[in-house]
């Protein structure tokens, strides 16, 4: 089995920079969409949002308009030389829908860019790794009340942006070791959901062998993070992972019946493992790369990046 191995990261942002918002999935509400955009406006940076974000579905009122719709507003923001990140608005879901009609040919010819975004658009984090070779941002979406309401989600974001050599280390408050230990590997993943739905699809990852796992999921109840935990082992996609970080589980029941579910289907894995690291659907989300060489020590709850996120 191929192991995970490092992706090409793209540039920082600075002061001045065009970027683009995009609704890959859900519909977007104005007013938090209008609130983000403001905070990006007061890091300096010129966010352009593409025709149909604020579109919704005619029959299907859990998208953000077309299939073909979405699919375009990403390919031409980031095939745009003009523009040096972009931004996902919210996600709820829908990013699956579009992922194999995005023109991948065109985005690898128009080379890296910062991509952010979480939840649903972990499928696409997945297919700019496989189909791209791009790192990028598994963090907070523009439209969102974590992002316009949390101070902290907001700094974490920036840093990594514009500062990136200065947030290395990550870790929160509240992050403990499940399993102790430390390990060395690459950054992958995002929300089980997605992770689960995306096996047998195609130019799906061929497995996680010596990558350091990003889990997280909400509104799942602990049943079923044991089914889609259940199937990512029978699938093979948790051999050879060399260790494993633990999000937020927002909506997933009374956090000791998650955790005992966790602890079940990863603790005899015989890797590190650490939670509530503070990354996901939680009250404040921080911001982690993806594709990147690291360090996670449970016991000290922190993943430590051997190089910054962004150039």
């Amino acid at each position: 089995m191929t192991s995970v191995a490092p992706l090409e990261r793209p540039g920082r942002l600075r002061p001045g920079d065009r970027v683009a918002v995009v609704a890959p999935s859900g519909p977007v509400s104005g007013e938090r969409l209008a609130a983000g955009l403001g905070v990006l406006r007061g890091w300096g940076l010129d966010p352009v949002v593409m025709p149909h974000v604020r579109d919704t579905h005619g029959e299907l009122g859990y998208l953000a308009g077309t299939d073909a719709d979405r699919a375009r507003d990403l390919t031409r923001a980031w095939c745009d030389p003009a523009v040096s990140a972009v931004f996902c608005a919210r996600g709820g879901y829908g990013a699956q829908r579009v992922v194999d009609l995005l023109d991948w040919p065109a985005v690898r010819a128009a080379g890296p860019k910062v991509f952010v975004g979480h939840s649903d658009v972990t499928a696409l984090h997945e297919a700019f790794a496989v189909r791209t070779g791009l790192a990028t941002l598994h963090g907070p979406m523009t439209g969102t009340a974590v992002f316009t309401e949390d101070p902290a989600t907001q700094e974490a974001l920036r840093a990594t942006l514009f500062e990136p050599e200065s947030v290395r280390t990550l870790g929160s408050g509240t992050a403990r070791a499940l399993v102790p230990g430390r390990a060395r590997g690459v950054t992958l993943g995002g929300c089980l959901s997605l992770l689960a739905g995306d096996l047998g699809t195609p130019a799906a990852r061929p497995g996680h062998r010596d990558g350091l796992l990003l889990l997280e999921d909400t509104g799942e109840e602990p049943y079923r993070l044991d089914r889609m935990l259940t199937q990512l082992r029978r699938a093979g996609r948790l051999d050879g992972v060399a260790g494993i970080a633990l999000g937020s589980w927002a909506g997933c029941g009374p956090y000791e019946k998650v955790r005992a579910t966790l602890l079940d289907r990863l603790g005899g894995l015989g890797v590190p493992v650490v939670e509530e690291l503070g990354f996901g659907h939680g009250p404040t989300a921080l911001t982690i790369p993806l594709g990147l060489p690291a360090t996670l020590d449970a016991e000290a709850g922190t993943l430590t990046l051997d190089v910054p996120a962004l150039r």
